[in-house]
């Protein structure tokens, strides 16, 4: 038999040159191909995107419309009345989605601004969306008001969350009319005193004696007084804002001129102290500490609009020292501050005094009796932190960083274990912090008639702000870090995550 060309024998030999069909031809890859696909192949992602965008189905097509429109204005309801007590953005979404969430609606969205909150209820493909606007009317620090709220809400969702049908909506809504249209826990009167205290509390910090007690307690039932009378002239609050301050103003103008003309009070050693300590109380109804924590939670309409009010509220206060210091310098008296006026005495009578104004805020602020004993004892403590970092040469803004974060750490740690409202625990507590003194002589130094110590105004002004920073800053930070050691239910989380545009 005739081997042919190109077969190999049984003996393993080849006859003759071995050709390959095509179908067994292959091309060496490229080498450039080959690195190329590894490359990709180490960069390519896998995973689904970190944010989903415009990928989330389905509504709450389950709910009926009367029960989703009972639910929206209940929620509603819940985030009025939160802003208008103070509460930040992020709070009140956060509340508002653990509200919605508690009575099965897991589609809502919440749109919080200044003026406004926004509840959206999706319900699928085949049913209508509700959405329904509520415009915030007004503020008011009332934190008996925001504490009963909040009860409320946790009430509801501690009863869904033990698998209990939460409380009937519409009996909730009545206890949330009746909640909010409850007289204060005591008369204006009353919360007067507190601001009086408070100005009490302010001089007492410098080492003032007792006469200068009973002048800034004068000066500051008057400022009260004043605000609550041209609140209800329908006053602008800017203008309001500006004849509050040139109160306390003129009762330091008058002393100085006593001084000038041979009659001095006696005791009075700082006549500056009364402006001080009054635009210590004109700045605790601020809503610096809200603005601060609506940037840092990503609510940037919301904080700008805030931060603008408190500039605009902090210049009031400027135009009404400024207008009485100016007549004051036409008249040829100096209302100058004293070099020598500086914080930290007696450890004892600082920490009464920070004591007595988180006691005469919570007055003035109508808060309940637990939240103004948590207040006092936390704005003492945070008070001997402060004078324990300047006496260690921290420096004024870090000292009042590291006292609010022992602040914002205690507040969080109370409003989990006694559910009182942290929002007032914290702001109670610091508002012996406040900046008064250096707002104060940036007023003065601007004022007077030496180009050369305006630089030393712009010092004072960094310093103010620096320490509304510090203050917004460690509250934040402080609060932060008591979350993540003592925990926050799961309900919480999840809104929380949803208030920030993150997935449940």
């Amino acid at each position: 038999m005739s081997e042919q060309p190109g077969v190999p024998t049984d003996q393993g030999e080849v006859t003759g040159p071995h050709r390959l069909a095509e179908t067994e031809l292959a091309p060496a890859p490229s080498v450039a191909r080959l690195w190329r696909a590894r490359a990709a192949h180490v960069v390519r992602g896998i995973a689904p995107p970190t944010i989903a965008l415009g990928t989330r189905l389905g509504g709450d097509a389950e709910v009926s419309q009367r029960q989703a429109r009972a639910v929206i204005d209940l929620a509603l309801r819940v985030g009025e009345a939160m802003l208008s007590t103070g509460a930040s953005a992020s709070e009140c979404v956060a509340t508002v989605l653990r509200l919605v969430d508690a009575y099965g609606v897991r589609s809502a969205h919440v749109d919080v601004t200044f003026t406004s909150i926004t509840v959206s209820i999706h319900r699928g493909l085949h049913e209508d969306p509700l959405s329904i606007m509520r415009v915030v009317s007004g503020r008011s620090l009332d934190y008996t008001r925001l504490e009963a709220v909040q009860r409320l809400v946790d009430d509801v969702v501690g009863t869904s969350d033990t698998g209990s049908p939460p409380l009937d909506v519409d009996e909730a809504r009545v206890t949330l009319q009746r909640v909010l249209g409850a007289p204060h826990p005591y008369r204006p009167w009353v919360a007067t005193g507190g601001s009086a205290l408070m100005g009490v509390g302010v001089v007492m910090l410098f080492g003032a004696g007792p006469l200068m007690w009973f002048v800034a307690a004068l000066s500051a039932t008057l400022v009260d007084r004043v605000q609550r009378l041209l609140y209800r002239a329908g006053v602008a609050a800017f203008f309001a804002q500006a004849v509050s301050a040139a109160v306390p103003a003129l009762i330091a103008f008058l002393i100085f001129w006593g001084a000038e003309h041979g009659v001095s009070l006696l005791g009075v050693r700082y006549p500056s102290l009364v402006v001080v300590s009054g635009i210590v109380v004109l700045l605790a109804g601020l809503g610096l500490l809200g603005a601060v924590q609506d940037a840092i939670d990503g609510y940037y309409v919301t904080a700008g609009a805030r931060g603008l009010e408190v500039v605009f509220m902090t210049l009031g206060i400027a135009v009404g020292v400024g207008t009485v210091m100016a007549l004051a310098r036409a008249l040829e008296l100096s209302m100058e501050v004293d070099d020598t006026l500086l914080l930290g005495g007696n450890p004892l009578v600082d920490g009464i005094g920070a004591l007595l104004i988180a006691f005469g805020f919570c007055l003035a602020t109508y808060a309940g009796w637990r939240t103004t004993a948590l207040a006092m004892i936390i704005a003492a403590l945070g008070w001997l932190v402060f004078t324990a970092g300047v006496g260690l040469g921290l420096g004024g803004a870090a000292s009042t960083a590291l006292a609010a974060f022992l602040v914002g750490a205690l507040a969080y740690a109370v409003h989990e274990r006694l559910r009182v409202p942290e929002l007032a625990v914290a702001t109670a507590s610091i508002v012996a912090l406040l900046p008064g003194l250096a707002l104060y002589r940036a007023i003065s130094l601007i004022l007077s008639d030496n180009p050369a110590v305006v630089g030393n105004a712009v010092i004072e002004f960094v310093s103010a702000a620096a320490t509304g920073l510090a203050l917004a800053g460690g509250l934040s930070m402080g609060g932060f870090f008591a979350r993540r050691r003592f925990g926050i239910d799961l309900a919480t989380q999840r809104a929380l995550r949803r208030s920030r545009g993150r997935s449940r």
